[in-house]
């Protein structure tokens, strides 16, 4: 009988320490964080330099200490500009890597692609980009412009600065079809014109029959949502058009730069941030980039909801004592940060954040001047309330099903 009681204390005793053991070792081990985007094919262009924000940021939390005293490892992933593959490895980074948080996708249909994988395994998606709205899950934290923070300030903006025809072009997708249904809206309340309305398959340079149309028609102004690469043959071959200024919803300074300066001025973009914003807190970002990535790189809206949302995890983190997806999403809805665009609050209701939306104009030179901005953070719409929910949904699925 004490034989059997001295057994029975041993492997107590035994099973407290291997607790304590598997305890001490999970505080030890590195938080695997999954960064998942095209680091090859035609989103490179833009979504390449999301990684080096999200990077930034994450040696930022790890040289405070981390979160919950454990480093976070990042965990990247090129998927190239393939649905199939965002969901593919999307599932794979929560299973096999065993990731707490997933941090990618620029297109819709990649962002749509994935958002069934984190509902599946109850995890958690931040997505950087501005995008068409029409879309609200618990597992996605929307860190991306939604239209009425983007879309319908520049359209009241174009028609009282610019004039009143317009030319529609887009990548052939999601978030283009979507916008540009909205901007028909608007223009058709307000008496704009449309005057075309024209889609490029992703990835495609052949823009000749787009630009003769454009140089037949001459809108007043060009909203430009394509997307990725085909920009840099959209704009290069719109120099021998009469100068049209041209909106872009898709692209910010690193796609300008790519393009040329000296082909880029004069035209639009419209974001919460540009690179030139003058608060102390943005030349410290700035400054700390450039350091860290080189002096010539540019910093543009979704790098810098990269990563402030980065940030706005680890906060999260912090606040609820876990690193697993359940918990995070939970306190999601109740937490602000300071960032470089300026103050970013979660809309409790819609997952989505506030914002100040921004316009500006590309200086020869290189750069925006901000040509305009809202006096105050403007609070998220993800379903423009001139439709209903279920309205919105039958015309987007219209747009999926199409592609």
């Amino acid at each position: 009988m004490k034989k059997m009681i001295s057994l029975l204390l041993l492997l107590m005793t035994l099973f407290v320490f291997m607790q304590f053991v598997l305890s001490y070792t999970e505080k030890l081990s590195p938080v695997r964080v999954g960064i998942l985007h095209s680091l090859s094919g035609t989103m490179a262009l833009s979504e390449a330099s999301l990684v080096d924000a999200l990077i930034l940021a994450i040696e930022e939390v790890n040289a405070s200490g981390g979160v919950l005293g454990r480093a976070i490892e990042p965990i990247i992933v090129d998927s190239p500009s393939e649905p199939a593959e965002f969901a593919k490895e999307a599932e794979r980074l929560i299973v096999e890597e065993g990731v707490s948080v997933i941090f990618g996708c620029w297109t819709s249909v990649c962002r749509k692609a994935v958002l069934p994988v984190v509902e599946t395994y109850q995890h958690l998606l931040f997505y950087a980009v501005q995008y068409e709205g029409i879309e609200q899950s618990p597992n996605i934290m929307y860190m991306g412009e939604t239209a009425n923070q983007q879309i319908m300030p520049s359209i009241a903006w174009a028609l009282k600065h610019l004039g009143s025809t317009f030319y529609l072009v887009g990548s052939d997708y999601i978030f283009p079809r979507t916008a540009n249904q909205i901007i028909k809206d608007l223009l058709f309340a307000q008496q704009g014109v449309v005057l075309a309305e024209r889609y490029l398959p992703l990835g495609s340079s052949d823009v000749q029959a787009v630009i003769a149309d454009i140089q037949k028609q001459q809108p007043d102004v060009i909203l430009n949502t394509i997307n990725g690469d085909s920009n840099i043959a959209f704009f290069t071959a719109l120099q021998a058009v009469n100068h049209i200024p041209v909106i872009s919803l898709s692209i910010a300074e690193p796609e300008f730069a790519k393009i040329g300066w000296d082909i880029m001025q004069g035209h639009y973009a419209v974001w919460s941030y540009f690179q030139s914003i003058a608060s102390a807190e943005n030349r410290l970002f700035v400054k700390k980039f450039q350091q860290r990535f080189g002096q010539q790189r540019l910093i543009n809206a979704p790098m810098v909801a990269s990563y402030t949302g980065l940030h706005l995890w680890a906060q999260a983190v912090e606040h609820v004592q876990s690193v697993d997806p359940k918990d995070v999403k939970n306190k999601m809805g109740k937490e602000s940060i300071a960032s470089p665009a300026g103050i970013v609050a979660v809309d409790e209701l819609t997952q989505h954040v506030w914002k100040i939306p921004r316009i500006g104009q590309a200086r020869a030179e290189g750069g925006f001047e901000i040509v305009w901005q809202a006096d105050r953070p403007v609070r998220p719409v993800p379903f423009p309330s001139y439709r209903s929910r279920k309205e919105w949904q039958r015309l987007v699925k219209q747009f999926v099903i199409s592609e």
